[in-house]
């Protein structure tokens, strides 16, 4: 029966709506993005990364996306753990990649579990894993896994580079909890 159209779906599908230009203000949109796109940074000089006094800790921001670069997918960031202290603690759907660039401690990571039904579930595990590191070690922190950065040397700070894919964000998966800031903020 294949050919065959119910005159009540032709109907529907020519009713007239209200009239709208997603699609042309799309094609200007993108028009602007490439000419704005060739206005921005290719170089970031260490001196023009702005320093945060975050709720995660200090951090200096190597990409961001308010830094006008031409990196569209990523934010980098440099995080400074105190001697014997801890960054705070948070979890987001994107996944994280770090590189300990000097120091050595240790991280505890909630994985999480979910689940969806009616609508999804998250849980956590009670007890974190534990992960030492030290200079020059690479740390995988899956999607939305509650996780936490201590500094294990009393007399020394440590360094990590921190990467989080932003794409994430424009999919409609915006979800980023602090559950506890570090101390000092």
């Amino acid at each position: 029966m294949s050919g065959i159209i119910d005159p009540r779906e032709r109907a529907r599908a020519h009713a007239q709506t209200k009239q709208v230009n997603f699609f042309a203000d799309a094609v200007k949109a993108s028009e602007q993005f490439r000419e704005n796109y060739a206005g921005r940074l290719n170089l970031v000089k260490a001196k023009d990364m702005p320093f945060e006094h975050s709720p995660d800790g200090l951090i200096k921001h190597i990409i961001n996306e308010k830094m006008d670069t031409k990196e569209c997918c990523l934010d980098i960031y440099m995080q400074f753990l105190p001697p014997a202290k801890a960054s705070g603690k948070h979890r987001h759907l994107s996944e994280e990649v770090i590189y300990v660039v000097e120091g050595k401690g240790y991280d505890l990571h909630w994985d999480v579990k979910f689940d969806v039904h009616d609508t999804m579930e998250f849980e956590w595990d009670a007890e974190p894993k534990r992960y030492d590191w030290e200079q020059g070690d690479f740390i995988y922190i899956p999607p939305y896994c509650i996780h936490k950065h201590f500094n294990a040397d009393p007399a020394s700070e440590a360094r990590i580079i921190v990467i989080n894919s932003r794409v994430i964000k424009q999919i409609g998966f915006d979800w980023f909890d602090q559950l506890e800031n570090a101390e000092g903020y």
